[in-house]
């Protein structure tokens, strides 16, 4: 079976990697739009999904495809990738001194099969940041590709993260202990 990770993603491919499987790393260019009533681990779930049907018809029957999406969710709304510095730094500030929640939906295909996702959850606490450490992570570390507008394996998660709930490679936007246990479940460890 060859596993296909459907992910532009560097920090996702170098998870794969992590597993020490073989696998293909490819671009799926998706519409990532969803439902305005979808909340929390909904979203990614949803968009996740439409990852994986913007591919699965070109699978292979010795194919495995691997899409995910990743959200923070905060005070019952989504923070997503900023469009530029001004949103991350507003991001940032929103998060200082709170808790949210980092959401991510991990999407197996095959060819001829419904698609199956599952979703892991990791509670993130932030302490205080200033403004001016706030702007020297936005302008150093560049963050508009992150959901949330950090990198928890970046400056800020050294110096703001004060506690994690879940998994740390959820955070990162890729939970590899799920994607192993399915990979296992399906007999391709």
């Amino acid at each position: 079976m060859e596993i296909i990770l459907g992910s532009q993603s560097p920090r996702r491919r170098e998870l794969m990697a992590g597993l020490d499987l073989p696998f293909t790393a490819i671009n799926i260019d998706a519409d990532e739009t969803y439902p305005a009533d979808l909340k929390a681990g909904d979203i990614p779930y949803y968009i996740s999904r439409a990852k994986a049907r913007a591919y699965e018809q070109q699978l292979q029957p010795d194919q495995l495809l691997i899409t995910a999406d990743t959200i923070v969710w905060l005070d019952g709304h989504m923070l997503g990738k900023p469009h530029d510095e001004a949103e991350a730094i507003a991001m940032l500030k929103q998060l200082r001194n709170k808790t949210h929640q980092v959401y991510t939906a991990v999407t197996f295909a095959r060819k001829g099969r419904d698609l199956e996702t599952l979703v892991d959850c990791t509670d993130v606490t932030f302490g205080n940041l200033s403004d001016e450490e706030i702007e020297h992570y936005v302008h150093k570390y560049r963050p508009l590709d992150k959901a949330g507008a950090y990198g928890v394996q970046e400056w800020i998660g050294y110096v703001a993260c004060t506690e994690m709930k879940g998994s740390y490679f959820n955070v990162m936007g890729f939970p590899v202990h799920l994607v192993y246990q399915e990979l296992k479940k399906r007999g391709l460890i």
